[in-house]
């Protein structure tokens, strides 16, 4: 047995059979029934254990239905509307289902009908039993109150005046039943009846695009596994190619025999339908992921889906058949090194709108930065002015932080410095050029006193180039300027 706290005291949360023959119940107290039986053996519940098992056989029921919820803490529903054909009917697929849990080890019980409500009173009450369309009201009738999912106070209620069945509760009039007991009465009973649709939310999102195959001897090795990745995948591209769209977002769903669901995900930086790019893209995943993938037994169903897609532009080819996307080989190879290292291996640097040389850039994942899909439009007018503005130079190399400097002394008090003492090496100015004043973002919280900046381009003796600023403006009852090295051109 297994025991829960229920206020102040230990109660029974859930027995096997061989409890359920000494009589006990849910809800007795524990000390009424060791005082029955000593030699019972009693766990304590741990809910987050039960939850995790019951999302691992959430994710093993989604072989047959993509529409899989959970039902409070020890069911699941599973939606398999237009699913029954692909297993040989109703029958075959629910005894399929009974069978491999049984042979998993757990005791399950199923049912099978046209409504969330009457499903889950057959599963319950009945065992295991398919309920026809039309007949939800004959398999209520003779039920307890508790197949119509309500709750304790308002069964109770309803006993109390004679209401013992749910096909009482039919018979009985409906006003005087929602004036006295509440709408969640009938709410429960005409959605189990069928005549208010009740939706059943899946755990998880449905994919747009599926391809899955079955397995007549389960497969082992990760070279199997990649094979019929790219059988998959070329199946995936024919609807694509019908929808206009390329994956941006795949999973690659393993079942293993005994039970155990394997998700791998992928994301590609531009919209992909190739099924050797796609494949190439797994073996990397998988490549990365080999020591954490347990194949056991050996994996029965393999299903690839696309979890997100986008519109496919198509490139023009020239006589070589090679298009003029410069950018595609560059987005494998960044998608190929995200696939085996995590999406944060590979950063691209983006503009940001700021003139402060440090916010002016910022690095984000590469499959979230605009990608170029079109080269740009030429102006047809050949007499057009040009309209290029050319930004003001910047460094090679951008410091994180600027890094203080001494500046003994200057030409002028606004000119650039003679020489400077920079990580505790002196260096002489040979050329300098400047001064091009940034001032702070005064819109910016906190910025509205910061000091106005001026930058200078400087090349010392020995032919580098660097770029630093003065920070602050001499003034009478100013604080003296500081200089700072912001950055290196070569």
């Amino acid at each position: 047995m297994i025991s829960h706290r229920d206020r102040s005291a230990q109660r029974i949360s859930a027995l096997d059979e061989r409890a359920e023959a000494l009589h006990l119940k849910r809800g007795m107290g524990i000390a009424d029934a060791r005082a029955m039986h000593p030699s019972i053996d009693i766990v304590e519940a741990d809910p987050e254990a039960d939850r995790r098992l019951l999302e691992g056989l959430a994710d093993w029921c989604d072989r047959y239905t993509p529409l899989v919820a959970l039902d409070g803490a020890d069911g699941l529903y599973l939606d398999v509307t237009g699913c029954t054909h692909l297993f040989g009917g109703e029958r075959v697929m629910l005894d399929d289902i009974l069978a491999r849990f049984f042979q998993q080890g757990f005791d399950v019980r199923a049912g099978l009908a046209a409504t969330p409500g009457a499903a889950w009173a057959a599963a319950r009450f009945c065992g295991d039993r398919i309920v026809p369309s039309g007949e939800e009201e004959a398999l209520l009738a003779p039920l307890p109150l508790a197949a119509l999912r309500i709750e304790a106070d308002i069964r109770a209620s309803l006993e109390s005046v004679g209401l013992r069945t749910a096909g009482a509760v039919m018979a009985a009039p409906r006003a005087p039943l929602a004036r006295r007991f509440g709408s969640t009465l009938l709410l429960r009973l005409d959605q189990a009846l069928g005549r208010l649709d009740e939706a059943v939310s899946p755990r998880l999102p449905v994919a747009p695009l599926s391809v899955e195959r079955h397995l007549a001897e389960p497969v082992v090795l990760t070279a199997e596994i990649e094979r019929l990745v790219e059988m998959l995948a070329v199946t995936l591209k024919v609807d694509l190619e019908r929808r206009g769209e390329g994956a941006r977002m795949l999973a690659l769903l393993l079942f293993r025999v005994d039970g155990a669901v394997s998700r791998i995900a992928v994301g590609t930086s531009r919209p992909l339908r190739e099924p050797k790019l796609i494949q190439r893209l797994f073996h990397e995943r998988l490549t990365a992921l080999e020591q954490d993938i347990d194949a056991g037994y050996g994996f029965d169903l393999v299903r690839l889906s696309v979890l997100a897609a986008a519109a496919f532009d198509m490139q023009q080819a020239d006589l070589t058949g090679e298009t003029e996307d410069d950018g595609a080989d560059i987005a494998l190879f960044a998608d190929r090194i995200r696939a085996r290292l995590g999406d944060n291996a590979v950063l691209k640097a983006v503009t940001v709108e700021s003139h402060l040389p440090e916010r002016a850039v910022a690095t984000i994942p590469f499959s979230e930065a605009p990608q170029r899909t079109t080269p740009p439009k030429r102006s047809d007018r050949k007499d057009a002015p040009p309209t290029t503005i050319f930004p003001p130079e910047r460094p090679i190399r951008l410091f994180r932080s600027p890094e203080p400097i001494e500046v003994p002394a200057t030409e002028m008090p606004e000119g650039p410095p003679m020489n400077f003492r920079w990580r505790r090496a002196l260096y002489r100015v040979a050329r300098a050029e400047g001064p091009e004043r940034i001032a702070p973002e005064w819109w910016q919280k906190g910025e509205e006193d910061a000091p106005t900046r001026d930058y200078f381009r400087i090349e010392d003796s020995d032919g580098r180039r660097y770029w630093l600023y003065r920070q602050g403006l001499y003034g009478a009852g100013q604080p003296s300027p500081r200089w700072f090295m912001h950055g290196v051109f070569a």
